[in-house]
């Protein structure tokens, strides 16, 4: 328990507080510091990467674009395969897509049909879990493309936002694991 609490003293040192960004009244959490700090970044790879190993995951879904930057090194770090998850339109050739709703408006995500398979285990790595709206699409688009969710791990969780009872029910019984609860 202790590691896990120097892990998690290590990571939220190395979150920045930028008040309001992107509009007034929102505290953004700039995670910048800490994947410019080796070590700290290095920590969080390899608490992500144990997650997958506990999960049984055979692949790592990094959700754009952070999610990409945590992602890719925890896939290597496990030994797992690591697909990008994109904004509707970035990707080359077939695709799956998944609409959802925002609060204000709508977004698509996709990814490539052929990346996932029914023998594939998925566990879903963002840097933030907010209100659970691209957490819950992906979670959905990795089911129609096939593959079970392993799980979904972030960062830092925003509870306040509720995203956990957004996105719990999505992951039908599948750990939701935050680093870091804000």
């Amino acid at each position: 328990m202790t590691e896990l609490t120097d892990v998690s003293a290590l990571l939220l040192s190395r979150i920045r507080d930028v008040p309001d960004h992107p509009e007034p009244g929102v505290l953004f959490k700039d995670i910048t510091p800490l994947l410019a700090d080796p070590a700290a970044f290095i920590a969080l790879s390899d608490a992500l990467a144990q997650i997958a190993g506990r999960t049984g995951a055979t692949k790592v879904v990094g959700l754009e674009a952070r999610g990409f930057i945590l992602g890719a090194p925890v896939a290597v770090r496990a030994g797992l395969g690591f697909i990008p998850v994109r904004k509707a339109g970035k990707l080359p050739g077939a695709t799956l897509s998944q609409a959802y709703d925002l609060e204000y408006g709508s977004a698509e995500i996709e990814v490539h049909a052929e990346d996932l398979t029914a023998a594939d285990r998925v566990l879903v790595i963002d840097d933030v879990l907010a209100t659970g709206g691209t957490a819950e699409a992906s979670v959905q688009l990795i089911r129609r493309a096939g593959a079970d969710v392993a799980g979904l791990a972030v960062l830092m969780e925003l509870g306040f936002l509720g995203g956990r009872a957004r996105v719990e029910p999505a992951l039908a019984g599948a750990p939701l694991e935050a680093l870091l609860t804000l």
